[in-house]
């Protein structure tokens, strides 16, 4: 892991370099999302994360565009629908995406979820990824959401090994079996939802049931040991585990907090501390089960 700006960096498959934290848009209203990543990159966030499906890609690069940072300074992630799965629809998604955000090259482009019931669909679009790193328009390839048998039947088909995996990742779910398998295929884990937000908003209908970890006492002690507010904990247990985490916020002040984590580390057994309040329950939907409503959601041009 190298450091940039003081910030770590993760090194990809290819050489690319990818910052451990960044700042993300999902759920983020398109007229909230320029202001919001604006916000972002003036605070110091250099990783910049949307999706098709967010529908708030010419919003982020519109950002990007004022933002008077320099291009090769700034890490921009997108995400390929299912809706636009196949190999020739890949490609013209891709370049779709391109032209929202005002770029030549994006930097990491994701298939947003596997298809498990179609393993020839999901191979034909991977193949559209492959040959858009090798015609330059982005940089590394990788997918979300995959579990580790969709990553190895994946691999198995193709030639290149995505180089992220984006998924749920937080103290209440800690992906051990994911992660060990991401460690021996050389796939940087990336966090969604790190702050475990996902248990609140797709969370029990009863707010007292409703797990939260940025209430929990472990949480709370180690945050006022530091002098850090729960959440910087629970991302500098991401950064010391080595992950990359991606949260999300439209208020400034949140956005100027996550980012203020890199003046303490947590310990082994601090990190081992918080690892142990993992639960084993997913709160988002189930990567190994079909979803074909997804495929009803179309991307506009």
């Amino acid at each position: 892991m190298g450091t940039s700006n003081g910030q770590p960096q993760l090194r990809l498959h290819g050489g690319v370099d990818m910052p451990a934290l960044g700042f993300g848009v999902y759920q983020t209203p398109p007229e909230q999302t320029a202001d919001a990543v604006a916000t972002a990159i003036a605070d110091g966030y250099r990783l910049i994360d949307t999706a098709a499906a967010y529908m708030n890609e010419r919003e982020v690069g519109e950002a990007i565009a004022a933002s008077g940072v320099d291009r090769d300074d700034l890490f921009v992630t997108t995400k390929l629908w299912v809706s636009d799965y196949g190999y020739d629809t890949a490609l013209a998604a891709c370049e779709a995406s391109l032209r929202k955000l005002g770029l030549d090259q994006i930097d990491l482009y994701l298939l947003h979820q596997p298809v498990p019931s179609d393993l020839d669909l999901h191979v034909a679009t991977w193949r559209a990824a492959e040959q858009l790193l090798a015609d330059g328009k982005v940089r590394a390839v990788g997918v979300s959401n995959h579990t580790p048998p969709q990553l190895r039947r994946l691999i198995e088909r193709t030639e290149v090994v995505p180089a992220v995996n984006q998924v749920e990742v937080h103290p209440y779910f800690v992906q051990r079996q994911l992660r060990e398998v991401h460690e021996e295929l050389g796939v940087v884990t990336q966090a969604w939802s790190p702050l475990g937000g996902v248990k609140r908003y797709w969370g029990p209908d009863d707010p007292d049931e409703t797990q939260d970890p940025l209430q929990h006492p472990t949480i709370l002690g180690l945050a006022d040991t530091y002098g850090k507010t729960p959440a910087q904990v629970m991302l500098r247990w991401h950064i010391d585990h080595g992950f990359c985490a991606i949260p999300k916020s439209t208020r400034p002040e949140r956005i100027a907090e996550n980012i203020d984590i890199f003046d303490f580390a947590l310990n082994a057994d601090e990190v081992a501390a918080i690892d142990a309040l993992d639960t084993g329950e997913r709160g988002g939907p189930d990567p190994e089960v079909d979803h074909p409503e997804w495929f009803d959601v179309k991307i506009p041009d």
